[in-house]
Parts: structure tokens; sequence; C-alpha cells
């Protein structure tokens, strides 16, 4: 049988030579022994396998989980789902009141009145409650391109803008974009420039809330959809305070 050294089987499974020479002292690579100061390991052996350490949700996400399954109101859940959603869909034009947000969320319908309501500003709105019940139920999963593109079809679903053959519902623009008169991400480079910003934010293990704000400040400034770039990129910041156990902000127009 052929033996390697620690430093040669710490390069083969990529760990440190600490961590293979303490495998070896406990007795947990088979058939390792020591000739002098010098631990003689197996060629085939493997490292054992190290258990998961499930990630303790916070007491935030916890309650509003709880209070979600419960559909109970007066709570954090009730408040956040009505906060959040008038304010990030009031920043982006939308003329529902507060009230009428509220009302729409208790009781799935709108009161009537003598102004002339958007029908769009009705369907984003109880499609931003299905998006803040989406990052609450996955809040612990990674980012990806995949749940992003979920938050914008759930979001733009139903609306005017679906109907439209250049709109690309759940899926990244079309057709060149600016905010504020700046020029954004060309279309053909979205893909390649998601993909590099998710690489390096999730190749973070312990994640700043700066970290969760540069994400947020980078996906806003290559613009990927068509339209709902603020309203998603503020989802994504709300699960990520959840995620990594950050209290969640509510970004208002003042």
């Amino acid at each position: 049988m052929k033996y390697i050294s620690v430093n040669e089987f710490a390069e083969k499974y990529s760990i440190s030579e600490r961590t293979a020479r303490n495998y070896c002292t406990t007795g947990k690579i088979e058939g390792a022994f020591l000739t002098g100061k010098t631990w003689n390991i197996p060629e085939n052996a493997k490292p054992p396998l190290r258990k998961e350490t499930k990630k303790k949700i916070s007491p935030l996400l916890a309650t509003l989980r709880e209070q979600k399954e419960m559909k109970l109101k007066g709570g954090i859940y009730h408040r956040t789902q009505i906060d959040l959603t008038y304010n990030s869909n009031h920043i982006e034009g939308s003329r529902l009141t507060h009230d009428q947000t509220r009302y729409i969320f208790e009781t799935n319908t709108i009161s009537i009145t003598d102004e002339s309501v958007n029908v769009d500003d009705i369907i984003e709105t109880t499609n931003h409650f299905r998006c803040i019940d989406l990052i609450i139920d996955r809040a612990e999963e990674k980012i990806t391109e995949s749940l992003i593109k979920e938050l914008h079809y759930i979001l733009k679903s139903g609306t005017s803008d679906s109907c439209k053959n250049w709109f690309a519902v759940g899926n990244y623009k079309r057709l060149p974009n600016e905010v504020g008169g700046i020029e954004t991400c060309p279309p053909e480079n979205v893909h390649p420039q998601m993909k590099s910003l998710l690489k390096e934010y999730n190749s973070k293990k312990q994640k700043t809330f700066e970290d969760i704000i540069d994400l947020h400040q980078r996906f806003e400034e290559i613009h990927p959809f068509q339209d709902g770039n603020g309203r998603v990129g503020r989802l994504i910041t709300f699960k990520e305070c959840l995620a990594n156990n950050y209290v969640p902000f509510i970004i208002t127009e003042e």
C-alpha cells in the first residue's frame, strides 16, 4: 500500500495541514500511523464527513413565519406586508394610499373612491404581498439569478407590462434602459455582470451589513430588468437582512 504525507493529503482534499494532522491524531483517518514525528496516510484514505451545522434563524424571521402561518392581524408580519409594499410601490409611482394598501391586504378588495384607480397599482400591490411571502419562506436560500427572476415574475405578472411583447416578465431586459438619465448595463452584458456580482457576494461566508448594501447598489447599477428593478432590489435587501440576522429596514420616498 502506498502512503502520502500530511501535506499531500491536505492539498488533495483542500484542507489545512493542521486539520489533516488533527484527523490523524484523533484516529479519524483509518490506517494512518506515525513514523517518528511523521504521519503516514494511506493513499486512498478520505477525510471524515464533516457535520454541517444548521444556521440558527433570527427571532424576527421565526416570528414572521409564525405570524404568516397564523394569518395574524396587527403583528410584525401584518405591518411588514403593508408598510414595505406601500413604500416600495409608492417610490415607483403607485397612487394607492397606505390605507388602500392595508385594505387590499386585509380584505383582498379595494374600497370605492371618487378617484380612478390604476389597475396595475392594484395588481402590483397584491403581487408584492406574494413576493414578501416568498422572501420570508426562502430567506436562508442563497441568492441566485433564478430566485431574483422569480421575484420579478411574481411582481410583474398580470400587469399591462406583461402584455408587451418586448417586456420580459421574469427575465432580463431586452432593450437598453436608464435611471435618471444615466445609462445602465446593456442587455447583452446583464447575465455576465449578474453572475459575477452574485458569485462574489455568495463567496463571503460572513456577510456584513455593508456587503448587503453594496449588493443592492451594484444590482441597481446593473438594472437587469426592463422595469421593477427598485422593488426587486429592495426585496433582495430585506431578504438578506433576515438571512444574516440584521434588522431589515424599509426605504421610504423621503
